[in-house]
């Protein structure tokens, strides 16, 4: 067994892409869920083990698809980078290069429809990927020669406008750039907001008047790099830490920044604007990143907290709505940047292992939990509204899950509305998928 966590138990890579149709499902699948569910992580080829950092491994989609009460397919496909493409003797990947690829252009951290076509992203630097309905690499995109640099691995989609809006950043860079992506797939607007460092920007937040900034002390260092590690991002608190409010369509010079203490965020749960027009922040607050494990995030606790900001004030009010350690939130994405009441994360252990989902009443208050024993651990939750007018809390939970003793995965299909009974189904799958990032549902 490999002394690296993240090449170990179901950190470690499968050996090859599978395709399989006609899964067994135990309950019953309902009828409405009809697309795709996808998810997408890293699946190293010949990692070495005293070097590798999880977020640099070879990127793998696996694909569910789901029609009229069955389970049709599942494919796990790798996103062809350099590195697998040269270990497997296959044809380079067609498509640009990018001004800033760095390494082997490895595409790892999520995977999203968009304007017709889907796109496995990640952030510093490396081109998106456009992948095929079956998931097969089709190539790298510019999004049609737009994209000044690379995006990000967490695009949000205004749900009112349509168009997309990202925080990229690259080691070669001094500033975040805010980039906004139209219905049609090309970028409509970047803005350059210069910073003190190179910080490491994994998300950014909408709300109907901000774009969302995080400058978090997580920066470039090339002490890091020299000293042999793969990632060369550390933890520096005397950097410290602010949130800048850009207004949707202002300049870089109409950022406000607002002080917290220091901390990192990989990723929110929501943020809008309340009746007082104060900008209300829900994110996953990590007290430190990158200071002790520097081959993947296992540093210190992530829990949930809350920001208050008042525009016309630089204080910031922090309030903790749970702390437990936890990631990976999601909430119904039809409120992105507006008042909600539901969120979703999975409680997570040593080195971001993950366990049970955590439901989380905002307004109400109290957290539902769901499990199904120590032995099965929840991936990145998914909601899936039942139908497009349907309220906030009426659909599905969509989880891959992995079985430990059994070393198998399954999809989960959970009532969102009887969060804590059992699954209405489950998709057992061929063979086990390794913990990863991120995914969505794709719907018909």
């Amino acid at each position: 067994m490999s002394q690296n966590p993240y090449l170990s138990g179901n950190f470690a890579p499968v050996e090859d892409e599978l395709s399989a149709a006609d899964l067994p499902v135990t309950g019953e699948l309902p009828p409405g869920l009809c697309g795709r569910l996808l998810r997408i992580g890293p699946n190293p080829v010949d990692p070495d083990p005293g070097s590798h950092h999880w977020f640099l491994g070879t990127g793998m989609v696996h694909g569910l698809r789901l029609r009229d009460g069955r389970a049709e397919w599942y494919h796990s496909r790798y996103v062809r980078d350099d590195r697998v493409v040269a270990a497997r003797g296959w044809p380079p990947v067609p498509g640009p290069r990018g001004k800033l690829q760095m390494g082997e252009g490895v595409v790892n951290t999520n995977v999203i429809s968009h304007a017709g076509r889907l796109l496995a992203l990640v952030e510093a630097g490396n081109l998106p990927v456009e992948l095929d309905d079956q998931l097969e690499t089709v190539g790298r995109t510019d999004l049609q020669g737009t994209l000044p640099g690379g995006l990000s691995a967490h695009p949000h989609l205004d749900p009112d406008t349509g168009e997309l809006h990202a925080a990229a950043y690259s080691p070669l860079w001094q500033f975040i750039q805010y980039v906004v992506i139209g219905v049609d797939g090309r970028v409509r607007r970047t803005v350059d907001v210069p910073v003190p460092g190179q910080p490491m920007v994994h998300d950014c937040m909408i709300t109907r008047n901000y774009f969302i900034l995080l400058d978090l002390p997580v920066i470039l260092d090339l002490d890091v790099m020299e000293a042999g590690f793969a990632l060369p991002y550390k933890w520096h608190p005397e950097y410290g830490a602010r949130i800048g409010l850009l207004p949707r369509e202002g300049a870089a010079d109409e950022v406000t920044w607002h002080e917290v203490e220091p901390c990192y965020v990989f990723h929110p749960m929501n943020a809008y604007e309340d009746e007082q027009g104060r900008v209300v922040l829900d994110v996953i607050r990590h007290d430190t990143m990158f200071s002790q494990d520097m081959n993947g995030p296992g540093d210190g606790v992530a829990s949930l907290v809350r920001w208050t900001i008042d525009p016309g004030r630089t204080a910031v009010n922090e309030r903790c709505l749970d702390d437990v350690n936890q990631e990976f939130p999601r909430i119904d994405d039809r409120l992105t940047g507006k008042p909600y009441r539901y969120g979703y994360t999975v409680a997570v252990g040593d080195h971001m292992a993950p366990g049970g989902i955590r439901k989380h009443d905002l307004q109400g208050g109290g957290v539902s939990l769901h499990t199904e024993g120590s032995h099965r651990v929840f991936m990145e939750p998914v909601f899936v509204p039942r139908a497009p007018d349907a309220g906030e809390d009426d659909g599905w939970i969509l989880a891959f899950v992995y079985d430990r003793s059994t070393d198998s995965s399954d999809v989960v299909v959970i009532e969102a509305g009887d969060f804590a009974a059992g699954p209405v189904a489950t998709v057992h799958l061929p063979r086990r998928v390794p913990f990863g990032f991120h995914g969505n549902w794709v719907a018909d």
